[in-house]
């Protein structure tokens, strides 16, 4: 079987990756580099805790790939299981965070509950006027520059063409599958795989399938190098008025997003700049945080273009309409954690007509009877 995957993303190089690896004949299709787009705009958050419940098998399957990945990619994608910390500030967000946690045990997610006394003793400087917090010790982060382009090799390791920096002119069913017109050529296969991100509902809409989405991008930022002192990521039960999220790197700078609105984006041309005027007030944002924000220096700041899908979640698996069409796309910035899962069980679900994760609420379908 040949597949084509349109987007280079981490989905769509996770993607190519698994299906080289079940024996498939892959052409990845990228209209820049691999991991350009909302992949290297990512804050490289691998987290569970507050994710829709009915995702959680997905983000499980995927966090035991985060563990298996420098090994399954031969390098080093810094994946470091530090934790993740989700402070408290209000009577709002201690009812959210506790309601998450007693959910979330059935579907197999054990988050802790800590007191600030715990906060204080084990993460010194964090969150000094929080409440409480709850603690998730298996999740951390991983690098969003180095893991789509490492899915990228691997998969051309097992025989899979990547093929970058080209434009898609046109797509189209054929009586024995798709086809492809490129700045660079005609590309045939039996099966398509969107995973064009931002761009999906595009290529969707071309076989009768409307996703409403809007393509916004994240502002983010990193500090100067500091001492290395903070391990988990760190974020935010919100709903108090306290909002953003960071983490620290091993070399010593800060990694910081949230607190302000997302901007806008046009798609063509699909450029993402982060605003200098937010800057000032996203940090004021994440004080309480971390306090300690206030005496360093912003070294660079970034965006990426992003598609939000209306209802918050990501559209996976089959076309409605379009027998071999495969969709996974509009992960609306929660898709960095899920990468190497969906990559993983998108073929699965192409390979073997199946899955064992189950897909019910991502369905294209959902948005077809919204419409009737």
């Amino acid at each position: 079987m040949e597949v084509i995957v349109l987007g280079g993303g981490l989905i769509g190089t996770a993607s190519a990756y698994f299906l080289a690896r079940r024996g498939l004949k892959v052409t990845l299709v990228e209209r820049n580099r691999v991991g350009s787009g909302a992949t290297v705009a990512s804050f490289g958050n691998i987290r569970r805790s507050g994710r829709y419940l009915p995702q959680l098998p997905l983000a499980h399957r995927s966090l035991s790939l985060w563990r298996k990945a420098e090994a399954m990619l031969g390098q080093d994608v810094e994946f470091r299981p530090t934790g993740h910390l989700r402070l408290v500030f209000g009577t709002i967000g201690l009812a959210s965070m506790r309601s998450f946690i007693e959910a979330a045990g059935p579907w197999g997610l054990v988050l802790d509950e800590l007191d600030m006394r715990d906060v204080r003793t084990r993460f010194p400087g964090v969150g000094p006027d929080a409440i409480g917090a709850s603690f998730s010790p298996e999740d951390g982060s991983g690098n969003p520059r180095l893991i789509a382009p490492a899915f990228a090799a691997a998969a051309a390791r097992l025989g899979a063409a990547i093929v970058e920096q080209v434009a898609v002119e046109s797509v189209a069913r054929t009586a024995s599958g798709f086809t492809v017109e490129t700045s660079k050529g005609s590309i045939s296969a039996e099966v398509l795989l969107n995973t064009a991100g931002a761009w999906g509902a595009q290529i969707a809409a071309r076989f009768g399938e409307a996703v409403p989405i809007e393509a916004r991008g994240p502002q983010m930022g990193v500090t100067e190098p500091l001492p290395y002192r903070i391990l988990p990521v760190v974020g935010v039960w919100g709903g108090d008025g306290t909002e953003g999220y960071l983490r620290q790197v091993e070399r010593g700078n800060i990694v910081f997003g949230g607190g302000v609105e997302r901007s806008q984006v046009a798609l063509d041309p699909g450029h993402a700049k982060a605003d200098p005027a937010r800057l000032s007030l996203q940090l004021r944002k994440l004080l309480p945080l971390l306090p300690a924000l206030a005496n360093v220096s912003i070294i660079r700041t970034w965006s990426g273009c992003e598609g939000y899908v209306a209802d918050g979640l990501p559209v996976m698996g089959p076309s409605a309409t379009t027998p071999g069409l495969f969709h996974a796309f509009g992960f609306s910035g929660h898709g960095f954690q899920l990468g190497p899962g969906v990559g993983d069980m998108m073929a699965e679900l192409i390979a073997v007509g199946q899955t064992e994760t189950p897909l019910h609420d991502f369905r294209i379908e959902r948005f077809l009877l919204t419409a009737c």
